[in-house]
């Protein structure tokens, strides 16, 4: 018997935004299941995992240092993907939009003013959106595949990075490691909780989570977008113009990629290292699909995610478990959303093979 998958008439609304809960709670039983096979004990590996690192004010505060760029990120994705513009180069053009910016506060080594700052956030939107747009132009001019085009140019910034921290930019005085001078304090992000390491940046993501939902609910070119994702030939129909949705998905996503790589050199890191993300660019892509990209939705799956990132160092330190741990939990997430949309969309029937059915009576001869 073969299987046969059939779209749903009508999917179920209620279980479309259910999924990423019921994701979340598979993705906890499996890790019970992963740390009882390791034979640990599960309740000690969940609290290793999930409670230690947010049981004071400072561990609450890291959170919020990790969901910033994972939210702002993922909202500028969301609006991309929302109208079927597969910007996979967030950590691409979170790397240039932290390159400008650093390049701005290096220039601005010696200066003051409270102009600095501003003028930095600027720069890493400006580059993360130069970035963005070169698959842009390559798919509105030569219909390449952003996909790819956006992927590649991820290794294209790091390198570009990593040349100049190990030339041009290298500190003087930092005995030859690759890095530049730590910025000046007026290119510092300020701290904004006593005792921890939030910054100013967790701002800014909330701030990019509220137009984010402007722009997806009360704009028109939002709804453009909206229609062209469900509907491109009822878009193309209406004269909408993909080529525009295409530059805007792309680079709304860049700037928010851009703003993100800038808060971290400007935040929490403080000087350009050779790499600047653990991989934000690409689990912002999972925080948007678990955030069904709605913004508010998108705000509450970056705190899940911050708080795998935080409960993979944690189970390093207290389980002894390898650095990887973190992208099996993420892994294992996206694979149960997956699958849960999966039989949200589509129902699962048996068929039995054209060769396989049984005879036919043959109709009775006529007296």
């Amino acid at each position: 018997m073969r299987i046969r998958i059939e779209p749903r008439a009508q999917p179920s609304r209620l279980m479309g935004w259910l999924s990423p809960l019921l994701a979340v709670v598979l993705t906890l039983v499996t890790g019970f299941l992963f740390s009882a096979f390791l034979g640990m004990n599960p309740v000690d590996a969940f609290h290793a995992f999930f409670v230690a690192p947010v049981d004071d004010l400072y561990g609450l505060g890291e959170l919020g240092v990790k969901a910033a760029p994972l939210a702002l990120i993922a909202v500028g994705l969301a609006i991309g993907f929302r109208s079927n513009v597969w910007n996979i180069g967030a950590e691409g053009q979170l790397t240039f939009g932290a390159l400008v910016g650093g390049g701005v506060a290096l220039w601005a080594y010696e200066m003051e003013g409270a102009w600095i700052l501003p003028a930095m956030i600027l720069a890493g939107a400006l580059g993360g959106m130069a970035w963005a747009s070169i698959p842009a132009f390559l798919r509105t001019r030569f219909n390449t595949n952003e996909i790819l085009v956006s992927l590649m140019l991820n290794y294209v910034a790091l390198l570009c990075l990593s040349y100049l921290v190990h030339g041009p930019w290298r500190d003087p005085e930092g005995f030859n490691f690759p890095e530049s001078r730590l910025f000046s304090e007026s290119a510092m992000l300020p701290v904004i909780l006593e005792d921890t390491r939030l910054h100013a940046g967790a701002l800014l993501a909330l701030v990019a989570v509220g137009l984010g939902w402007v722009f997806v609910k009360k704009s028109f070119i939002g709804y453009q977008m909206q229609v062209a994702g469900l509907a491109d030939t009822a878009a193309r129909y209406a004269g909408f113009n993909r080529k525009r949705m295409i530059w805007m998905g792309l680079l709304i996503g860049g700037a928010a990629a851009g703003i993100a790589g800038l808060c971290e050199v400007a935040g929490p890191i403080g000087q350009l290292l050779p790499s600047v993300s653990p991989g934000y660019g690409y689990a912002a892509i999972i925080v948007a699909f678990v955030g069904r990209l709605h913004p508010v939705g998108i705000l509450l799956a970056s705190l899940l995610m911050s708080l795998l990132y935080l409960g993979g160092e944690s189970a390093q330190m207290e389980l002894g478990l390898p650095s990887a741990v973190t992208g099996v939990f993420q892994g294992v997430l996206l694979f149960y959303l997956l699958a849960a949309d999966l039989f949200i969309n589509f129902r699962i029937r048996g068929a039995t093979p054209q060769g396989l059915r049984s005879p036919s009576k043959p109709a009775e001869a006529s007296s």
